[in-house]
This record gives structure tokens, C-alpha cells and sequence, in this order.
């Protein structure tokens, strides 16, 4: 029998826990409470259960959404830990695993850890009393246990993770309201737990429909994206930022927060801005990771969409390219969200190796039917057999020892069936000299 005092506990949990970056020898955790609470996390090496527990106490409150970040220092390196979750000093518990393991060190001393990510974008919570009239624009969630259940080491949420209402844009408590109500979703609750999230964001979870630097509220989006999110910490203005895992290094762009309008009709308008752009140029010629995989909301490389992408920004886009070529920077792999059905690019470059993007979307928005079959389809950089216009979630298996690793690009159903399955090798991400 539940005692009626673990039951009230439970009450104090909103949200989470949800892990956040892990490093070597840091964890940072997530959760969100009803109100102000006392938040514990007790932690220990999997297996040591007769070990001394390790403690951190901290308090949610009302200034900070009743979210807490919490940041587990001094772990041991390439360890599986458990944690457990106390709300006012008492164990909450639940019906999932929470657990996670700390990055091996592997240099000098071995090949790099096999591991997986899932990713996806477009997540539509609905919200009767705020939708459009007629059907719901949004499915059921439980493309989120398909997810959990493949077990990926992390997620990446690659934007409109949230979908903002007409009467949220102008009001940052309407604003919380929406994270929070996407945020306690039961079906996200084991994935959050047990998989490294990461996220970076689209117009819908940032701003109205298509939304640029000039949307008044940008500042409190940002502030608000933070206190939902465990990212790593950003360098500037916007929520940019990178995360090395293993020897992959992921770069999580933000295409809102510096972006020109696109009806501006000139060719040097700015999407990343120049701060973010030269941030990203330094980072991608300055890694030593094997492959460098640059998240955006937005298509990268699809020249031929014509409603929201970076080649619209024709100046940046080509000052981009240019640069991977010119500094002949190897490894690099695009993964993008937004358009509500999901495909594989690759362009061909004279004397370079050719630039891949995963594009995956949605996971419950509604589906964008592009074409009525793919042999319709007549984009030159589609690689055929890739089209999806269902609900879907990607995946990238990173396997191989170090000198000739590779990518498994694989795209799933809302059930967690196999639609296809791409290998892409760090030699074909080569430049040879």
C-alpha cells in the first residue's frame, strides 16, 4: 500500500528528472517542481549499492518555474550511476530507470566508445482551449516510448519542441505555461530520465510562426529555453552552443535569434549573424573530433526549399561553404528538423567529399505530404528510398575503430519500425590530399 505521504510527494513532481550534458566527471540533471521544494539527489556507482551514497541538496522556486539544474561534480570517469530523486526528504518513486554513465576516458588508451543518439523535432502538445478550431493538429505521444525503448545514449530535440499560441507570444508566464504543459508530458518522462537530452530550437518554441530577431519577446525566450533545458553552456547571445560526446562533436546552431526577416531582399541579410557564424568557423576548423554534426531548426543545404532555409540567406550560405572547403575541414554531417516529413541530402562537391543532412520532422506535429510519391519528387539532392511522410524519429549509430569510423543513419516510425538504414563512413568524409 502507498502511504498517504509518499503520494503527496509524488504531487511535488511536475516534471523530470531529465538528464542533461554528462561529461567525464559531471552530470547535470533537470526537474521541475509544483512548488517551492527541498530537491535531493542521491547517487552512487551501479553495482557499489553497499557504497557511500552521494548527496546534493538544492531548493526550486517560483522566480525559476520551480526548476532546478542540478550539477553532480567529481564522478568517476566511464561509470554507470544510479540516481534517486527526494522531494522534502522524501524518495520519489518511479516506475523507470534513472540512471546514466559518465564519459570514458579513451584517449591514448583505446578505440572510442561505440554509442547511439535519436533525435526529431516538431513535438505538438494539444491544447483544446488554445487550437484551432476542428481536428487536432498534434498526435499521441507514443512515438516517445518507441524512442526510450531503443535505448539511445542521447536525444537531440531539434526544435518546435514546443509549439507557442497566439496568446503566449507577448506573455512569459504564458510563455512557462506552454513548456510546462509539453514538459510534463508522461510519455517524454522515461526518455528524459535515462538518455543525455540536448536541444536547440525552431520558430514555434521561440517566437511566432516564422520569427526573426525582431520579435519583441526574444530575450525572454531565451531565458525561458534555459530554465527547460540542461544544454551546455552558450558562448554569447541566442542558445548556441556545442557538446563533445565521445569523438563526436555536436554543434547546436540557433537560426531565430540573430536572423534577418526572410522578406528582407538582399543577398547579405544574416541568419546566424556574424558573432554565431565565426563561433561555428572556429569551432568546426579548431575540432579533433571525427565527425562534427551541426544541428539547426532549419534545412541547411536544401537549395531547392524555397519557404524557410539557410540557402535563402545566400551571402551566409555560400561563406559557409566556402569555408568547409577552403580549410578543408573533414567529418562534417547536418541534421535538421521543421518540415514535417523527413528525407536525406547529399551534395556533391568538385574534388571534396560529398555534405550529408538528416532532415527528421515531425514527431506529433501535423505530416507535410511533399509530393504523392517519391518518384515525384524531383529534388537533385534527395537520396532515394529516404522520403518519410509520417511520423517519424531519426537515429545515428556511431561504431568502428578509431581510424575508420562510421555513422549508421537510420529513420523509424512512430512504432519504432526501420523505414531505412544509411551507412555513412568517416573515409567518405575525407578529403583526399
Amino acid at each position: 500500500m502507498i502511504s498517504t505521504s509518499a503520494l503527496a510527494q509524488k504531487e511535488l513532481l511536475r516534471a523530470g528528472p531529465m538528464l542533461g550534458y554528462v561529461e567525464m566527471q559531471e552530470a547535470n540533471i533537470w526537474v521541475q517542481t509544483t512548488e517551492e521544494t527541498t530537491v535531493e539527489i542521491r547517487y552512487w556507482i551501479k553495482g557499489n549499492e553497499e557504497g557511500t551514497d552521494q548527496l546534493y541538496t538544492g531548493r526550486t522556486d517560483a522566480a525559476n518555474s520551480f526548476t532546478k539544474h542540478i550539477k553532480l561534480q567529481n564522478l568517476e570517469f566511464g561509470s554507470a550511476y544510479i540516481y534517486e530523486l527526494y522531494l522534502n526528504g522524501e524518495k520519489i518513486s518511479l516506475a523507470y530507470p534513472t540512471e546514466f554513465t559518465t564519459q570514458n576516458l579513451w584517449q591514448w588508451r583505446t578505440d572510442p566508445p561505440a554509442f547511439t543518439m535519436a533525435f526529431g523535432s516538431c513535438l505538438y502538445v494539444n491544447d483544446k482551449k488554445y487550437d484551432r478550431p476542428g481536428d487536432p493538429y498534434g498526435t499521441s505521444p507514443e512515438i516517445l516510448d518507441a524512442i526510450n525503448a531503443k535505448n539511445p545514449d542521447l536525444m537531440i530535440w531539434m526544435g518546435d519542441n514546443v509549439y507557442y499560441r497566439e496568446p503566449d507570444f507577448y506573455s512569459l508566464s504564458r510563455m512557462d505555461y506552454r513548456y510546462r504543459d509539453a514538459r510534463d508530458t508522461p510519455e517524454m518522462q522515461p526518455l528524459l530520465a535515462g538518455a543525455i537530452n540536448l536541444a536547440t530550437w525552431d520558430d514555434h518554441d521561440y517566437g511566432p510562426n516564422n520569427s526573426n530577431r525582431s520579435y519583441r519577446m526574444r530575450e525572454e525566450a531565451v531565458d525561458i529555453f534555459k530554465r527547460y533545458w540542461a544544454n551546455p553552456g552558450s558562448n554569447g547571445g541566442g542558445i548556441y552552443t556545442k557538446y563533445k560526446y565521445n569523438d563526436v562533436e555536436f554543434f547546436l546552431l540557433d537560426d531565430r535569434y540573430f536572423r534577418a526577416p526572410n522578406q528582407v531582399d538582399n543577398t547579405d541579410k544574416a541568419y546566424f549573424g556574424e558573432e554565431q557564424m565565426q563561433w561555428l568557423k572556429d569551432g568546426l576548423v579548431s575540432s579533433n573530433a571525427a565527425f562534427k554534426i551541426v544541428i539547426n531548426g532549419n534545412q541547411v543545404t536544401n537549395v531547392d526549399n524555397t519557404h524557410e532555409s539557410f540557402p535563402m540567406y545566400k551571402e551566409e550560405f555560400g561563406e559557409l561553404m566556402d569555408f568547409l572547403a577552403e580549410e578543408k575541414v573533414e567529418g562534417v554531417l547536418f541534421l535538421s528538423g521543421d518540415v514535417h516529413y523527413s528525407q536525406l541530402l547529399k551534395t556533391e562537391r568538385e574534388g571534396l567529399y560529398p555534405i550529408y543532412e538528416f532532415t527528421s520532422s515531425p514527431l506529433t506535429a501535423g505530416v507535410y505530404e511533399i509530393a504523392d510519391s517519391e518518384e515525384n519528387y524531383n529534388n537533385p539532392l534527395h537520396v532515394n528510398g529516404t522520403l518519410v511522410t509520417e511520423y517519424n524519429f531519426g537515429m545515428i549509430e556511431v561504431s568502428g575503430p578509431r581510424q575508420k569510423r562510421v555513422l549508421t543513419l537510420k529513420s523509424f516510425d512512430r512504432e519504432g519500425n526501420l523505414l531505412w538504414e544509411r551507412e555513412v563512413s568517416r573515409e567518405e568524409l575525407s578529403i583526399s590530399e
